[in-house]
């Protein structure tokens, strides 16, 4: 009389067993769900073009393939315009002697790489090319750069080799006299994005967001057929 459950009550092994597999399943199914919100988390957005130049990125109709250059590396070796091929490239033109607009950037893009994932920044390469290599040695330029991230690289050389090279990219830069015997130079202040062909990709126009070029960046990359 006072017994809980009744023998008849009782749920039988295969009743017992049903109930399992469909707790098991409804679990699996919701950790599937999970799984899959998760990953479509971590998948870069699609922006299209007009969200693109909004975030201040202009994407080349057909990425344009670069005439190749003997350049110098910061580290002493040679750099040829080929050795872009492989990697993702963001390239600025400044100098070590720029009073504001170079630091600034060098800053911005400092942020910009450390939003990046560790995978990403893996094949991403931030690069520093001098318009005044007269000034701008290679030790130098290693100092300079890396001040900013030990991962960053300086580049250097002739410097109509480096003009001719600027020119590919649409960076203008002139020296400018000044009044008490010295030169500043003038230069534009986009980064130009080197895809991993080595080929003219696009380009961020001043004032950079690193939040903003994240987005940009990683979309490229997503839409790159490589």
């Amino acid at each position: 009389m006072n017994q809980t459950v009744s023998d008849n009550q009782k749920k039988s092994p295969e009743q017992q067993r049903g109930i399992l597999i469909t707790v098991v399943v409804a679990v699996l199914f919701m950790v599937a769900v999970l799984a899959g919100f998760l990953n479509k988390m971590g998948q870069p957005r699609i922006i299209t073009d007009s969200e693109m130049r909004a975030n201040g990125a202009i994407k080349l109709e057909r990425p344009r393939i670069l005439d190749d250059f003997s350049l110098l590396a910061d580290s002493g070796e040679a750099f040829r315009t080929a050795d872009f091929a492989g990697r993702w490239t963001l390239v600025f033109f400044g100098f070590t002697h720029c009073p504001d607009i170079c630091p600034t950037t060098m800053s911005t893009l400092n942020s910009f790489y450390q939003t990046l994932d560790e995978e990403t920044r893996a094949d991403t390469d931030i690069v520093l090319v001098s318009v005044d290599p007269k000034r701008d040695t290679p030790e130098k330029l290693y100092d300079y750069v890396r001040y900013f991230n030990s991962d960053f690289t300086g580049i250097t050389g002739e410097f109509m080799t480096l003009k001719r090279f600027a020119n590919q990219l649409n960076v203008p830069f002139n020296k400018v006299p000044l009044e008490d015997g010295n030169y500043t130079v003038d230069h534009g202040s986009q980064v130009v994005l080197i895809n991993p062909r080595g080929h003219y990709h696009a380009f961020f126009r001043a004032p950079l967001d690193p939040a903003k070029m994240k987005l940009t960046y990683r979309s490229l990359r997503a839409t790159f057929n490589g």
